[in-house]
């Protein structure tokens, strides 16, 4: 990868390099990967201030091996995540609605560059060309894709980052990828994995859910349960079931174009595309 291809960014200024981190394997092994080969390179993370501790562990052992700091990001108007809920009226995010990923993550991202040249690099994997990263509108932003031009996989993403020491962050035991602890993109069994390794925050997430007695509306992160209702123990019970007959299925779904999906893709495919610049 030519990383002095800065042709599509033109200015009389000083062009800057910035790798967005989630706290996830992608964009942590992307970090990984181009140590050292990028110029003058800024690391940065939209913090939401909603994130898991083992998010927050894992950007400081990342940060200590970059041996550079990881700038962390937030709204200029200084509203957090409460303060923008109190402002739609207690509407929570939604696939429809990703009101938490516009101001928490984006806008933040956005300010943060300003009107300088920029080049944005993203963690997005060869072996998963039908996702898309963020990429900026801005005139003076130019997205790049390494692993991409360079065919690292899945299998070299882990691979890098076993190499250096990292590993994995502690919630891929049970989570699927990095985000808010209580992100609405969740599968069900990612619920109950916070309520098995987080109950203080589950029980955080569940005092957010609403119900108008006036209008039967309800106001919760699932469309179709509330988190009161998941947490029954037979309900537990049921979506641990569920989980492993899905397994169970994938298990056996090979093809002859392709290797075992990953344990995680069909169920993104079955819940929702999380939002792009979360989920690296």
């Amino acid at each position: 990868m030519d990383m002095k291809d800065n042709k599509t960014v033109t200015s009389s200024k000083r062009v800057r390099h910035i790798i967005a981190l989630s706290g996830g394997k992608d964009s942590s092994a992307l970090a990984v990967y181009l140590r050292g080969k990028i110029p003058n390179v800024e690391y940065v993370f939209c913090d939401t201030e909603k994130e898991l501790d083992e998010t927050y562990e894992y950007l400081i052992k990342l940060e200590a091996y970059l041996g550079k700091k990881i700038y962390f990001l937030k709204y200029s108007s200084g509203y957090g995540f409460d303060d923008i809920l109190q402002l739609k009226k207690g509407f929570l995010p939604s696939p429809e609605s990703r009101w938490c990923t516009e101001y928490l993550k984006i806008k933040p991202f956005e300010e943060y560059i300003g009107d300088d040249p920029v080049i944005n690099y993203v963690g997005i994997r060869a072996d998963e060309l039908h996702r898309e990263g963020y990429i900026s509108t801005k005139p003076n932003v130019k997205t790049v894709f390494p692993f991409i031009e360079d065919n690292i996989r899945r299998e070299d993403v882990l691979r890098i980052l076993q190499e250096s020491g990292l590993g994995l962050p502690r919630y891929y035991e049970w989570r699927s990828r990095s985000g808010c602890y209580f992100c609405f993109f969740q599968q069900k069994r990612e619920w109950v994995g916070l309520l098995e390794n987080h109950p203080d925050l589950f029980e955080k997430a569940k005092a957010y859910e609403k119900f108008d007695p006036i209008t039967g509306k309800r106001y919760t992160w699932n469309q179709d349960e509330s988190l009161e209702e998941l947490s029954r123990p037979e309900r537990i019970a049921e979506i641990k079931a569920e989980y492993e007959k899905r397994k169970d299925r994938q298990a056996k779904a090979f093809k002859s174009n392709q290797k075992l999906r990953d344990l995680w893709m069909e169920n993104d495919l079955e819940e929702g595309v999380p939002c792009t610049i979360c989920r690296l």
